[in-house]
């Protein structure tokens, strides 16, 4: 398949909004919030954060250089960089865990298209009239509507996906996430307006370690991989249709503060508005859906606030449920060298029969387990925790020690037009090489270990 027949992205700033598209999604507005509330709030940011900039920028800008200077699928890049060698099993890695990412995602993009018809009957609206926790626990452990409504998010997500790198991908993203940052800052705005708020942002901003784990600097690690979209071939794919001009630098320090930024916007969306109306923090993978419409009752206006959110909130996730399936795409099709087309209806039915199995894990298949956990849980924790982290690991032990420094610095510098500080380089590599591995394996560890 030629470079015309995959595509590409228009501008540099296409592959920078559908890079921020990938990263801001479900890991920030559904799942960073709850494991906030679960890990102790401010000390797990903090960890969080450290994870993002010490390791998380450095492994994708590997990912970046993979990715362009392979110019192909997550696992057709590897194989031509390392012909003949094995390390094209770390794409095939890749590719595994945004299957399994997939195999639950459009289950809470399902959800999000139920509270968005909840939202369009102004169910919202009337203040002190409805438990929220026993709405959301009703609405999916039922059997058939959150089916339909995860059927339609799926839908809609390979719908882009069909219009291709340039006509879908970019062109969503563009539109969907300036709309989206600004609706969940005004949110954000108001919930820390509101009384008994300063508890919450007491939460986020003032750490305690006493309550930090091994659980805790796992959760951290792994959240911060899901949440830029490292370790699951999107970067690699995404990267594969960047121009040579591209500032590998550049687009990646864009994406890792968009994503950080929006994560903390988002937490100041939630948790002040958490212990305003007297929530626990604790409450697990419903906390967005459980706390915000009581925001929305509350809030003037609310009932329309709650239909533009639930619409941003769709469509961020559908940012990143794309770059998830177009690593499929990109890697079927060109394997199996049958058009997008094709690939994208198999992989529709296919993913289709994962997600019922994922949404009926809160219903009737509660009390199926593997290794103690739902089957949706199962997806979630193992495809944050050890296939990501450990697609990471080969992913720095790959440039750090296989193609080395030289292809490193090229790839970064564009050949040497442009002009990247020797400092930079020098210790962005140095972690790549000798930091990043052994603290993953070490991270690794602690996840299996408990």
């Amino acid at each position: 398949m030629s470079a015309s027949e995959r595509g590409s992205f228009s501008s540099s700033f296409g592959v920078i909004v559908a890079m921020a598209g990938s990263a801001v999604g479900l890991g920030n507005m559904w799942r960073f919030p709850y494991l906030v509330g679960e890990n102790g709030g401010a000390a797990f940011i903090l960890i969080y954060l450290i994870f993002v900039l010490v390791f998380c920028l450095p492994v994708m800008l590997c990912e970046f250089v993979i990715g362009r200077r392979g110019g192909a699928n997550a696992v057709k890049s590897f194989a031509l960089l390392a012909p003949k060698s094995a390390w094209p099993l770390a794409g095939v890695l890749g590719i595994l865990a945004a299957i399994f990412i997939m195999a639950f995602y459009p289950v809470i993009g399902g959800w999000g298209v139920n509270y968005l018809v909840k939202a369009l009957n102004f169910t919202f609206s009337r203040a002190g009239e409805i438990d929220y926790g026993a709405l959301f626990n009703s609405s999916v452990s039922s059997t058939v509507p959150p089916l339909i409504y995860m059927a339609i998010f799926l839908l809609a997500s390979v719908a882009v996906v069909a219009f291709g790198v340039k006509n879908g991908i970019e062109k969503c993203s563009k539109v969907m996430m300036p709309v989206l940052f600004f609706l969940v800052l005004g949110i954000a705005i108001y919930a820390m307006c509101l009384p008994g708020a300063g508890d919450g942002i007491r939460y986020l901003f003032r750490p305690d370690f006493s309550a930090v784990t091994g659980k805790t600097v796992a959760a951290a690690m792994g959240q911060a991989f899901f949440s830029l979209s490292l370790g699951m071939g999107a970067v690699i794919t995404y990267a594969s249709y960047a121009g040579k001009n591209t500032s590998i630098l550049r687009e990646s320090i864009a994406t890792v503060s968009a994503d950080t930024v929006f994560a903390i916007i988002a937490g100041c969306a939630i948790m002040p508005a958490v212990f305003a109306f007297g929530y626990s923090p604790e409450q697990g993978p419903g906390l967005v859906f459980v706390t915000l419409p009581a925001l929305f009752a509350d809030m003037p206006g609310g009932g329309i606030i709650a239909i533009l959110f639930f619409i941003a909130f769709l469509l961020a996730a559908i940012t990143s449920a794309i770059s998830l399936l177009e690593v499929m795409v990109a890697y079927f099709s060109e394997r199996l060298k049958i058009s997008r087309g094709w690939t994208l209806a198999i992989l529709t039915i296919f993913l289709l029969g994962l997600c019922t199995l994922s949404s009926l894990a809160n219903g009737p298949l509660a009390d199926r387990k593997i290794f103690g956990m739902d089957l949706m849980t199962f997806f979630d924790y193992t495809s944050a925790n050890f296939m990501m982290t450990l697609g990471a690991l080969l992913i720095v032990l790959f440039v750090g020690w296989k193609i080395g420094k030289t292809v490193y610095v090229e790839e970064l510098t564009n050949g040497g037009k442009i002009r990247v500080p020797r400092w930079l380089l020098d210790g962005t590599f140095f972690v790549i090489k000798y930091i990043a591995p052994p603290v993953i394996v070490a991270i690794v560890l602690v996840s299996i270990l408990g």
